[in-house]
């Protein structure tokens, strides 16, 4: 890719950043974190705290690209003034490493662009839920759950297990948690849906090939909205019981779980990982509201069926992506119809290119409708 190019993308790249406009919000900020009363509000010190952050990373990323960018000029700038042939094939050695790095650097910015949604940048509430397909749904219902902790470690993210149910012989029936980390819904809204896995058995005698489905249930994490959703007590099933499950440094044995089941909508939301029951239930609860008001966004577009699987059975026909081990390896989404033969790189959290070409195909939808019209006028 040329100089030109380069630089143009690097504008483009100012514009979905909206970087004018960050350097301005920035210095509003910095006002608001110096004054000496900040702290007297936790979560209002918090949430200009983690602006800030966000607002300076973003600015500091677009920088150090323009300074690449601009070295990069000088490099091919100096390589056509040189008129000695060693040191010119030197200074456009260094120039071919350095717009390499540049693109690769721009590559990776680009998907940013893709995570313009309303919710994006939160954290995300998480549920799988083994479906059809007996003791191996809920072993696929483990490895599903494990292939997102890696996927998480490799983001930087923290993961926290607040829920978890052990299968009968093996695996796991259901799995809560929640992922933290900038634009951690935006990535994992891609994994929304059900998950088939097909593979030889290894809890069938037989040897025969089985086929074994989970769902998983990904919205947007809010911390501050129990006043905005309203939630009667009347409408809740509060349980307590003893928590447990082989969830090792993500999960805290206690005896004080809590599972809360909203009765006119279904969902159920538990914790187990807090020491004390109030504490659990209030997270619970938290997870809860996030729920509903993810559940109340969807009414609103329409998209009620997409909602926590209540609409979808979580068995043959309603797959997102397809997990393929025998006769052959292969990784396939049919939305985006992305696929791979690498299925242990796959489980082992390497799901990017399936994220990105969801991110790509989920806009390419929205924008179809648009472009049809316009054609037609």
């Amino acid at each position: 890719m040329d100089l030109i190019d380069l630089r143009q993308r690097v504008e483009e790249a100012a514009s979905y950043l909206h970087i004018a406009d960050l350097r301005t919000r920035r210095i509003e900020l910095e006002e608001v974190a110096g004054k000496p009363d900040l702290w007297d509000d936790l979560n209002t010190a918090r949430a200009v705290t983690k602006e800030l952050a966000d607002i300076t990373d973003d600015i500091n990323t677009y920088d150090t690209l323009l300074k690449s960018l601009e070295e990069a000029e000088t490099l091919n700038e100096l390589a056509e003034d040189e008129e000695d042939e060693t040191v010119r094939q030197e200074l456009e050695q260094e120039l071919q490493e350095a717009t390499t790095s540049l693109t690769s650097e721009l590559d990776h910015l680009d998907l940013r662009s893709l995570l313009s949604g309303e919710y994006d940048e939160r954290d995300a509430v998480c549920q799988i839920q083994s479906g059809e397909g007996g003791t191996d749904a809920q072993d696929w219902a483990e490895m599903l759950l494990r292939m997102y902790i890696r996927w998480a470690e490799r983001q930087g993210f923290t993961i926290e297990i607040v829920s978890l149910r052990e299968g009968q012989e093996a695996g796991i029936t259901s799995a809560e948690f929640l992922v933290r980390g900038r634009y951690a819904y935006g990535n994992l809204q891609s994994e929304h849906g059900i998950h088939r896995l097909v593979r030889i058995s290894p809890f069938n005698k037989e040897g025969k090939r089985h086929t074994a489905f989970s769902g998983m249930n990904v919205v947007p994490f809010f911390e501050d909205i129990r006043n905005e959703v309203e939630i009667d007590e009347a409408d809740l099933r509060i349980d307590t019981y003893r928590s447990s499950g082989a969830g090792g440094q993500h999960v805290n044995v206690t005896d004080s779980a809590v599972r809360i089941t909203h009765l006119p909508t279904g969902i159920v939301t538990s914790c187990q990982n807090e020491r004390s029951q109030h504490q659990n239930k209030e997270q619970a609860m938290e997870m809860l509201a996030a729920r509903l008001l993810d559940l109340e966004r969807r009414r609103q577009r329409e998209e009620i069926a997409e909602i926590a699987g209540e609409a979808k059975r979580v068995g043959f026909g309603s797959q997102i992506r397809s997990y393929v081990m025998h006769p052959f390896q292969m990784v396939k989404d049919l939305r985006s119809a992305e696929e791979t033969s690498n299925f242990d790189y796959v489980l082992d959290g390497g799901i990017d290119n399936f994220v990105e070409a969801f991110l790509r195909w989920q806009r390419a939808t929205k924008t179809a409708p648009e472009l049809t019209k316009s054609t037609a006028s």
